[in-house]
């Protein structure tokens, strides 16, 4: 089947690009310790306009990575991530915009972490890698930014840790963002949501395969990976969605086993989400990155201790979107910084969506998101266009 078959609105065919930088001068980290070099993996679709006033940035989130939409080749099965949304006459719209998605410092998809090789050792970095903020990954996709030529971002958007981003992007560089499209997301982690990653981790480090993070070239901590994908699948899914898509139904037979196999269909389910995580996941990278997401609040790293002051930086239109079902990013949090927004009279948008499906919603193909993010990203699509004339 070829791509036209399988998506007529696909951005067809994309590939991985790498951009290296701290080759000579390693990137002071917020940890203070300091990291080179540093191997960007990303991808862009679509075409940067004379003026450079098009480009849009899209974070991803936790477990996501640069694969954003299109196909790597006619028999790829799978498409980008987010391909519902991002291709031509989609509401991130490739025949207008370019296009940019990296994958985050700490990932394990071409991007420097853990699993790359310490050029002090020449093996790969394990738990040697040092840790990492959300601001750290801001800056790497900063410098990816640069060496692309982009000196302003029509938008910055993601949801879940994307989201994070996308707030540190509005707070670290207003000047260089028209606006930001923050997507089920929060300013800081919730005790409930720091518990949920403290137990992932303990899942993995308590495999026997773990051997304090070398563990390359020998038996991976996949048990423990696959708990901890288990564990945060429950998360990102909501009781209304697990009540529709499973229930109480048996898996493959007609009565209880009475044994400690898969009885349930959700029991199945969720033993297929962590096997198949650990194909393509590295355990490393999923410490760092929850780590990261768990450090980061925004009052006391921007504001001194207030949220209002910490969106006193921000210049960025915004457009700022919940959903109903979201435990993990409930919609009181982000009633939270549009409160903070409005004290400091931004221009921004709010929308709590109805969904059923839970954190994950806004990966899902849904009308209203589509709607709202297409014209918000064209309302300011003009008006940057009406300041330059």
């Amino acid at each position: 089947m070829t791509i036209e078959h399988k998506d007529k609105n696909s951005v067809g065919l994309v590939q991985k690009q790498f951009f290296t930088f701290a080759t000579e001068t390693p990137l002071r980290l917020e940890s203070g310790a300091s990291l080179g070099p540093i191997t960007v993996c990303y991808e862009t679709m679509g075409t940067l306009n004379a003026e450079g006033t098009n480009a849009i940035l899209i974070t991803h989130a936790f477990s996501g990575d640069s694969h954003v939409a299109g196909y790597y080749s006619e028999e790829d099965p799978k498409p980008g991530w987010w391909n519902i949304m991002v291709g031509p006459g989609k509401p991130i719209d490739t025949a207008k915009y370019f296009v940019i998605c990296s994958n985050i410092l700490g990932g394990c998809t071409g991007t420097t972490g853990p699993a790359s090789i310490n050029p002090a050792t020449n093996e790969p970095y394990g738990l040697n890698f040092p840790v990492v903020t959300i601001g750290d990954m801001v800056r790497t996709q900063k410098r990816l930014l640069d060496h692309l030529g982009i000196r302003r971002l029509l938008t910055v958007i993601g949801g879940s840790v994307g989201g994070m981003q996308v707030l540190e992007w509005a707070m670290r560089y207003p000047d260089m963002m028209a606006s930001a499209i923050p997507l089920a997301t929060t300013t800081r982690h919730s005790a409930l949501a720091i518990a949920f990653n403290e137990i992932g981790r303990q899942a993995i480090m308590s495999d026997p395969n773990f051997n304090k993070g070398d563990y390359y070239g020998k038996n991976k901590p996949d048990l423990g990976l696959a708990l901890a994908r288990m564990i945060g699948h429950v998360t990102y899914l909501s009781d209304h969605a697990m009540r529709e898509k499973f229930g109480r139904r048996l898996q493959n037979r007609k009565t209880l086993a009475f044994d400690f196999e898969a009885n349930f269909q959700v029991e199945s389910y969720l033993r297929y989400q962590g096997s198949k995580f650990t194909q393509r996941f590295d355990a490393n990278s999923f410490l760092y990155i929850t780590k990261a997401a768990d450090y980061y609040d925004v009052k006391h790293q921007h504001g001194n201790g207030s949220e209002i002051e910490a969106f006193a930086k921000v210049k960025a239109r915004m457009l700022v979107i919940s959903f109903t079902s979201d435990w993990l990013y409930p919609t009181y949090q982000s009633r939270e910084m549009v409160k903070a927004m409005k004290k400091n009279r931004l221009n921004v948008s709010f929308c709590e969506i109805e969904a059923k499906c839970g954190h994950d919603a806004f990966i899902v193909s849904n009308e209203r998101q589509s709607s709202l993010i297409r014209n918000f990203i064209e309302c300011v699509a003009a008006e940057e266009l009406h300041h330059a004339f």
